[in-house]
């Protein structure tokens, strides 16, 4: 009882700093909620009791005290009683074509490219409300291209009543579509930066996966895409949203001779002014292995890293798919409580099975969720297999297509505290993080046949959690040269940028 009366006052304290806003971490603890705004401070207060509940009803003991050490770190512990999955790459053209139902109405096919980018925002906007990661579209061009073709026999309809020639009208037909295609992508890019929608008052956290499509149809909405991308939001502001990534392919758009080479250069002009789009190499031999011609099987990407592809308990792609939970490993503590590489995989080891039975804890807290419960994501067929399911039906079956995985924070911090230099800096570094790394999936891959799920390893993106470590850790080793002595950890395995 006292050990809860303690968390309780720690709570109490808590709340007051929310209320006080003077704690910077906490109130931009998320980078798309405004934490001093009406929502973002109730969000927040909603966050940290519901924090404090995962913590004292729902972890393991070996978990809590892996957490209270600063080595393992359950992300999304405050929605961990909701029972809610990370992401999902959505089935555009499917619901698309189907039409979908989003709780108070249906919506039907839509017949232009307007209508079919708005109704895509809606899409992404009632997911996110079922799921607390983000939401992607795996084949954004392709699904879409369908949409600029009805929007151009629209426009050859309406110009049939003029006196032009059939050239003429092919020719008005196809320049007023790319206008409208161009309003429909600038439409939606804005709408991805301002449709506060989601619990806390966020945006949603959506990626577009694009730049395969070859047809004219899809050649044009990447352009226009890519344009509306480059000019900006209202006044001229770099976009977040959508994250996009535009795929890589031979014979595609990687060589001159390719078709979409020209779409190439103008996604590295979008890249150099925008940021975005990112990139991916469908060639690169771990997607090209899962790749059989059809456009589903091309890998694609959620946010800046998260990759679901393969799948023991079924078809290779990521449509339909996504993260169940995942959880972090501070190497950086490990190599510090280590002080030699034999002890650091000894501790690796133990924190590694430690955290497939954290996970496999939240799956099965995760399984005892009926159909019911996510009514979008489910019963509209977001993901696979959930059309089937009755409203009371468990989703254990149909959770296991999903993902469970093991991330990692601060590689190079982690070298440093071992052999004195980065992977950066030295060849016999850089072997031991490519060890490590290897060593992890190794663990993953155990963890995937004794379990009979999808496990894998995250590159994990926590630009917070990087900050949290290591105040930590500096906390308890004071500040060290090259590990503690900045206010992050390196993201991941990234080189250090400081």
């Amino acid at each position: 009882m006292l050990k809860q009366n303690v968390r309780g006052e720690e709570l109490m304290k808590v709340f007051e700093t929310i209320i006080h806003g003077n704690e910077q971490d906490l109130m931009q603890e998320n980078a798309n909620v405004d934490g001093r705004s009406p929502m973002g401070v109730m969000g927040t207060f909603a966050s940290e009791s519901a924090k404090y509940y995962a913590v004292e009803k729902l972890l393991s003991d070996q978990v809590k005290k892996a957490i209270n050490q600063n080595i393992l770190y359950p992300h999304d512990l405050d929605f961990y009683a909701t029972g809610t999955t990370t992401c999902s790459q959505i089935p555009l053209a499917q619901m698309l074509a189907n039409g979908f139902h989003t709780g108070h109405g249906h919506m039907r096919q839509p017949q232009d490219i307007k209508s079919a980018l708005a109704l895509s925002s809606i899409i992404f906007q009632a997911n996110q409300n079922m799921q607390h990661g983000g939401q992607s579209f795996a084949l954004f061009d392709i699904d879409l291209a369908p949409y600029v073709r009805k929007t151009v026999k629209r426009h050859k309809k309406r110009l049939q009543s003029y006196p032009l020639t059939k050239e003429q009208i092919e020719e008005f037909a196809w320049k007023e579509t790319e206008n409208d295609t161009y309003q429909a992508c600038e439409a939606f890019v804005h709408n991805s930066n301002s449709m506060h929608s989601r619990g806390g008052g966020q945006v949603p956290f959506i990626s577009i996966n694009y730049g395969t499509d070859t047809s004219k149809e899809g050649r044009l909405l990447i352009k226009q895409l890519l344009k509306a991308t480059q000019a900006g939001l209202g006044k001229g502001e770099t976009p977040i949203f959508p994250i996009q990534i535009f795929k890589m392919k031979k014979g595609v758009n990687f060589e001159e001779c390719d078709p979409n080479y020209d779409l190439f250069e103008l996604a590295l002009e979008t890249t150099a002014e925008r940021l975005f789009p990112n990139f991916s190499f469908l060639d690169a031999p771990f997607n090209a292995v899962h790749y059989d011609g059809r456009p589903e099987s091309e890998v694609c990407y959620m946010g800046c890293r998260t990759r679901v592809m393969s799948n023991i308990h079924g078809e290779e792609t990521a449509i339909g798919r996504g993260n169940l939970s995942f959880t972090s490993i501070n190497l950086v503590k490990l190599a510090l409580i280590s002080g030699s590489k034999e002890a650091f995989f000894e501790a690796l080891s133990y924190y590694l099975d430690l955290g497939v039975k954290q996970l496999l804890e939240r799956f099965a807290y995760q399984c005892t969720k009926r159909a019911r419960d996510f009514q979008f994501l489910y019963s509209q067929g977001v993901w696979r297999g959930g059309e089937a399911l009755q409203p009371e039906d468990a989703v254990e079956p149909i959770l296991k297509q999903g993902t469970l995985s093991l991330g990692f924070i601060g590689l190079a911090e982690c070298l440093v505290a071992l052999t004195g230099k980065h992977h950066g800096e030295n060849e016999e570094s850089w072997k031991l993080g490519y060890e490590i790394i290897s060593f992890m999936r190794e663990s993953m891959d155990k963890a995937m046949e004794e379990h009979q799920l999808n496990f894998s390893v995250i590159a994990t993106p926590a630009e917070g959690l990087s900050g949290k470590f290591v105040k930590k850790d500096r906390e308890e080793f004071g500040e060290i040269s090259g590990i503690t002595n900045h206010n992050y950890y390196t993201n991941s395995f990234h080189i250090p940028v400081y």
